[in-house]
């Protein structure tokens, strides 16, 4: 993983001379992501040789989550443009069903809250900035999920997990007209076994009064491999939409 990131990030040195904004430019929106979440995990650590399914044990279904990101872009060479992306993700379930977690087995009626909170800090570099975009960089996620369960007959157990991720970042795009946007971004990263990818392809366009509208399609996917003893795959996809303002 050192050696991957020593590469990238002296590749990326060499990218500022080849294209920059032209002007300095601002842009700051939201929206709504309808996401469907998959997968499963379990904590070796506390014994559990069983993996705990998301949807069949506990409930997770489609939800709207709120997003939210700034963006800044500058004419400065060397200095790269950042992005930040924030995405919170809840989820709750409620359901007669039987598993072990934590060690813990739990019967009968079940409940459960979970949270998946990202904030992604991105710098990169406009390498192509025409008709045809193309970006390049890194991102920064920083993760913090965490859940709790408990049954009716009084049994509870929590866990959480957080950190940050460095990953590769790239984005390639075409404006057929201006101000209308077709691209498709993603991070990605992979080492030990583990793997992160979170793509968005998306359309927008941004109107002569500094507003804009943005939607699209987001999938992210989590193969945790012995991370502080969580295995695991988790998914969530849907589609979003949101608006924007750009100065």
């Amino acid at each position: 993983m050192k050696k991957l990131l020593s590469l990238t990030c002296a590749t990326l040195l060499t990218l500022p001379a080849v294209s920059t904004a032209d002007v300095l430019s601002f842009a700051i929106g939201g929206g709504i992501w309808k996401e469907d979440p998959s997968g499963y995990f379990r904590n070796q650590n506390a014994g559990d040789t069983i993996n705990v399914d998301v949807k069949e044990d506990l409930f997770w279904k489609e939800e709207d989550q709120g997003y939210w990101f700034a963006t800044l872009e500058h004419p400065v060479p060397i200095l790269p443009n950042v992005r930040i992306l924030s995405t919170s993700l809840d989820h709750s379930g409620s359901g007669t069903t039987s598993f072990t977690i934590n060690g813990e087995t739990f019967t009968g009626t079940v409940s459960n809250e979970g949270s998946f909170d990202q904030t992604d800090i991105t710098a990169y570099w406009e390498v192509l900035d025409n008709v045809v975009s193309l970006d390049l960089g890194l991102t920064a996620k920083l993760i913090d999920f965490s859940y709790s369960v408990a049954d009716n007959f009084g049994n509870t157990t929590s866990g959480s997990l957080s950190g940050t991720v460095p990953m590769l970042y790239g984005l390639v795009g075409i404006s057929p007209i201006p101000g209308l946007y077709l691209g498709v971004e993603g991070n990605f990263i992979g080492y030990d076994g583990n793997d992160l990818t979170d793509i968005t392809a998306k359309i927008s366009y941004t109107t002569d009064f500094f507003l804009g509208i943005e939607g699209g399609y987001r999938s992210q996917s989590y193969t945790l491999d012995d991370v502080d003893g969580y295995f695991g795959k988790l998914e969530f996809e849907g589609p979003f939409l949101g608006a924007y303002l750009k100065f």
